[in-house]
């Protein structure tokens, strides 16, 4: 046997394993993740019916991975008299609206195809009259189901109401139904609660999750839900455990809380719910505010102090707030510095749907009335045409009341898809560049942010950093020019500097302050080497 020949073949080998295995670290560790939140019924509709559907999604999954989206955040999908899908009658049937459960399956396994990952919004803690428990326990003390719902009485006469002590609501649709509390404390509803969820993980039992969705966003978590004493230290008994036990089945799953409380920054959901994100709500503020100090002051707080592991989702927009643009006035270059922070500033930016085209939009508690149609301003169909008519088009709402009859879809307005995709300039072309620079960029997919001093208050800039890789994000707030000085740091008087996207003139002197003039609204991305 010839050794020296066998010794070579060896080594070859061995040296291709560890190119393998370097390659695929490599694509584990630069695993840019960009959450695109949909409010489905207004996304795409596939069968003519005007309400947004599974398959409607299916055929724009294109469209989003075109855009720079690796992951999509679904509103809920279990079948309720609401449009909106909260406040459920079946928590095991899909809205026949959407499509069925074999179809949204379907859908979860062609994400999986493309790469990308798929969150569902749960909502458990209540459930309307038309459910089981509801119906088969209300006024009967002998129910299977009375422990399900939480009573104030023996004779299950006085069902416990849901936030703000609200009993019933009234659909867009002139439906109005009575709505309930579930007893979180109850183990049957523990136990179904498990059940339900890891249908979701792994339909079919077979470990394999190509078919189960990558985890939850769980709508409205509360230590105490609603404030009122009566179903507390959720968070430790009842949260935390059914967590754990679902991870167990999927260790990657990945747990998004929405604090009920707004103004949280979600730590006591990271130390007692085990969940793995929360929404950066103060931060959302800061941004709209357009105000440099709130801006470092919540970037600072949101981001620097959340525990090794966890996350923020930082966003502009969602389903329950107006639409960024009507914030802003639908200027444009306040805009597109609202998407550069949204998307440049951490690890992991949410994306609300038509938040690229600058949908405009924006309800109210009591707006139009006691009625849920009160959120429509901000859920209205996606702009698909510069005609907001043709296939498609999900006008489930159309001529139903005083939203449409005030609504924001206005024709050849220059906020579609087929109007800004025509234009280089538009907001949608700078949502695209903004998530390519991401997806091509480690630092700005996975780096670590840091403030960076300057001497102008309408100028923030900031640096994410990673390994030895490092980028630094100017950007203007105000409308007109501005002249800024940044320093670099020691050691950055020889610095390289490549930039990645902008107009600006820079120029380092010696002692490693850097000189920018910029553009009103200007957002310069510079490689620091």
């Amino acid at each position: 046997m010839n050794y020296k020949k066998l010794n070579k073949v060896i080594l070859l080998l061995l040296l291709v394993i560890s190119f393998r295995a370097f390659s695929q670290h490599k694509t584990e560790k630069m695993s840019n993740e960009v959450i695109y939140h949909i409010f489905q019924r207004s996304f795409y509709d596939s069968n003519d019916d005007m309400h947004g559907d599974f398959n409607g999604l299916k055929e724009k999954l294109d469209y989003l991975q075109d855009l720079g989206i690796t992951s999509i955040l679904l509103t809920p999908i279990c079948e309720s008299p609401f449009y909106h899908n909260y406040f459920s009658n079946d928590f095991e049937r899909t809205d026949p609206k959407y499509g069925t459960r074999q179809e949204f399956t379907d859908l979860v396994k062609a994400i999986h195809q493309r790469d990308m990952k798929v969150y569902l919004d749960m909502e458990t803690q209540y459930v309307t009259e038309d459910h089981i428990w509801f119906k088969d326990s209300y006024n009967n003390p002998k129910s299977a189901y009375s422990e399900y719902i939480l009573y104030n009485d023996t004779e299950n006469a006085k069902p416990e109401g849901t936030i703000y002590g609200i009993t019933e609501l009234a659909g867009y649709n002139g439906v109005v139904k009575k709505i309930t509390t579930v007893n979180l404390y109850s183990k049957k509803v523990k136990d179904y609660n498990y059940e339900l969820f890891k249908s979701f993980i792994d339909p079919n039992n077979d470990g394999n999750f190509d078919d189960g969705v990558d985890g939850f966003r769980l709508d409205h978590m509360m230590d105490d839900l609603d404030g009122k004493g009566k179903l507390i230290n959720l968070c430790a008994d009842f949260w935390s455990p059914l967590l754990i036990k679902l991870k167990n089945i999927n260790p990657k799953l990945k747990i998004i809380a929405e604090q009920a409380n707004w103004s949280s920054y979600g730590h006591e959901y990271f130390e007692k719910g085990n969940v793995d994100r929360v929404f950066a709500f103060n931060l959302q503020k800061a941004i709209a505010s357009f105000d440099k100090n709130k801006i470092i002051n919540e970037a600072d707080s949101t981001l620097n102090l959340t525990p090794k592991g966890s996350q923020q989702v930082v966003f502009l927009e969602n389903h329950d707030m107006g639409r960024f643009a009507s914030v802003v006035g639908k200027d444009l270059g306040k805009l597109k510095v609202g998407a550069a922070i949204n998307l440049l500033l951490s690890e992991l930016p949410s994306v609300y749907y038509g938040q690229e085209l600058g949908m405009t939009g924006a309800g109210g508690f009591s707006k139009f009335g006691i009625t849920d149609g009160n959120d429509i301003p901000q859920r209205e169909a996606f702009e698909w045409y510069k005609s907001d008519s043709g296939k498609g088009m999900a006008l489930w709402y159309k001529d139903t009341g005083p939203w449409w009859d005030q609504t924001s879809l206005v024709p050849n307005d220059g906020i579609s898809l087929e109007e800004e995709k025509a234009d280089p300039n538009s907001l949608w072309h700078f949502y695209r560049t903004m998530l390519h620079l991401r997806k091509t960029n480690e630092a700005l997919a996975l780096g670590k942010y840091q403030n960076l001093i300057n001497n102008n208050d309408q100028v923030f800039s900031f640096r994410r950093y990673i390994n030895k890789e490092v980028v630094m994000v100017i950007i203007n707030l105000s409308g007109a020019d501005q002249e800024v000085k940044i320093s670099l740091g020691r050691g950055a008087k020889n610095t390289a500097l490549n930039k990645l996207y902008g107009n600006a003139k820079l120029i380092t002197n010696t002692s490693g302050t850097l000189s920018v003039s910029l553009f009103p609204n200007a957002v310069e991305v510079i490689e620091i080497k």
